[in-house]
C-alpha cells in the first residue's frame, strides 16, 4: 500500500501529518476508515469531515485551517493532502487506486471474432468474442474491443482505447488515443438529412447522402447508448478531452471543442459548433447552425436557439411545471410584457414631468 508521502509527491499535494501512514482506497466521508482517504471540496461538509473516521483528507488551504481550528473526535492522527483543487486531486487518486481493480484485457483474438485480412491489428490488442472488424481498419497498440462490437471499414482507433461490448462504429470513423466508449454507442450513423419535394398531387422526402465522417480526439469518453452522427459532407468532430454522458444525441456536422462535458440526454442539432471548455447540463438542447463561445455553461433542460458569442457566460431557461391552463395564462402575460414595460416607462416619465 502506498504511504502518505508517496501519494503527496505523486499528486503534487502538500502533506500535513505523518507521511508513513499507508492507505488502500478512497471512500466517502461518512464511510471512510483509518486506512482510507476522503476529500472535502464544499464548506457545507466541514463538520462531517471533522467527524469522519478517514485516515486522510484531501482539502484546500482554507478548509485545512478550519479543521485545524475546529478538530473533530478523530482528527488527532489524521493526515491532510492540501491541494489547490481537492476535487481534481481526489479524481486522480481515485484513478490510481482503481487501477488495481481494473480488469486487464489480455492480448489476443477470440476465435469467434471475424477480422478482414487487410485490417491492421497489433499483437498487443484484445479482440473479444463475436467482434467484427472490416477492411482497412487500423488499431493502435493495446486497443481493447469487447464482445459483439462492429468496427466498419476504413476506421481507425488510437492506442490504449477501450470499447465496451455492443458498440457500432460505422465506416471511416476515427477515434483517438486513450478513449473510453461505453456499451451501446453508435458512432457514424447517417445524419438526419432530407430535402422536401412536395406538390399538390404528392411528393417525398429526398434523402441527402451523408458522406462525411466522425472524428474523435484523444482522451474522450462517450457514455452508454450515445449516438454521434456522421456529417453530410463535412465531418462531425469531438475535441480531445471531452466527456460525453449516456444517451446524448450529437447530430451531423456538429463540432464540439476540447475539454467539454455534455450531461445525459442532451441533444445538439446539426452544424452547431460548441467551443472549448463548455459545460452542457442534462437534457439541454441546441438548435442547428449555432455557434457557442468557449467556456459557456448551459444549465439542464435549457433550450439554446441563438448563437452565444461572449465567452464564459452561464445560460439557464428552466420554468417549474404547472397545470397547462395556468401555463397558457402565464404565456399570454409573457407575450405582452414588452408592451407593459413601455406603458410603465411612459407612466414614470409623465410622473417625473408633473413633479
Amino acid at each position: 500500500m502506498p504511504t502518505a508521502i508517496e501519494l503527496a509527491e505523486q499528486f503534487q499535494a502538500s502533506l500535513v501529518g505523518d507521511g508513513s501512514h499507508t492507505f488502500h482506497s478512497l471512500a466517502p466521508l461518512e464511510r471512510a476508515q483509518s486506512t482510507q482517504i476522503s476529500f472535502l471540496s464544499n464548506p457545507l461538509y466541514r463538520k462531517q469531515a471533522g467527524d469522519s473516521n478517514a485516515g486522510a483528507l484531501i482539502v484546500g488551504k482554507s478548509d485545512l485551517e478550519f479543521l485545524q481550528a475546529n478538530p473533530g473526535a478523530n482528527s488527532e492522527q489524521r493526515v491532510y493532502f492540501v491541494s489547490k483543487n481537492p476535487y481534481a486531486t481526489f479524481a486522480r487518486m481515485a484513478q490510481y487506486f482503481a487501477k488495481e481493480n481494473t480488469p486487464i484485457y489480455a492480448p489476443g483474438i477470440h476465435p469467434s471474432a471475424v477480422i478482414d485480412v487487410s485490417a491492421i491489428i497489433p499483437t498487443s490488442c484484445h479482440i473479444g468474442p463475436f467482434v467484427h472488424i472490416g477492411s482497412g481498419v487500423r488499431l493502435g497498440e493495446r486497443v481493447a474491443i469487447l464482445g459483439n462490437t462492429t468496427i466498419a471499414r476504413d476506421s481507425s482507433i488510437g492506442e490504449d482505447t477501450l470499447l465496451y461490448p455492443s458498440n457500432s462504429i460505422y465506416c471511416g470513423t476515427e477515434i483517438g488515443k486513450r478513449c473510453i466508449i461505453h456499451s451501446g454507442v453508435v458512432i457514424g450513423a447517417d445524419g438526419f438529412g432530407f430535402a422536401p419535394d412536395f406538390s399538390a398531387v404528392g411528393g417525398e422526402w429526398v434523402k441527402i447522402p451523408q458522406t462525411g465522417r466522425v472524428l474523435i480526439g484523444d482522451d474522450v469518453e462517450v457514455g452508454a447508448s450515445t449516438t454521434i452522427d456522421r456529417g453530410a459532407m463535412s465531418d462531425t468532430m469531438v475535441g480531445s478531452g471531452t466527456k460525453i454522458d449516456n444517451q446524448v444525441q450529437i447530430a451531423h456536422n456538429v463540432v464540439i471543442g476540447q475539454c467539454c462535458v455534455v450531461a445525459g440526454c442532451a441533444a445538439i442539432s446539426g452544424s452547431t459548433k460548441i467551443g472549448n471548455f463548455c459545460i452542457i447540463g442534462g437534457a439541454a438542447n441546441f438548435a442547428g447552425h449555432l455557434t457557442i463561445a468557449d467556456r459557456t455553461t448551459v444549465s439542464g433542460n435549457t433550450s439554446i436557439i441563438r448563437s452565444i458569442t461572449e465567452p464564459g457566460q452561464h445560460y439557464t431557461g428552466v420554468y417549474p411545471s404547472m397545470l397547462h391552463s395556468a401555463w397558457e395564462k402565464n404565456a399570454a402575460i409573457l407575450r405582452g410584457l414588452d408592451k407593459i414595460r413601455q406603458r410603465l416607462r411612459l407612466l414614470d416619465k409623465n410622473k417625473n414631468t408633473e413633479s
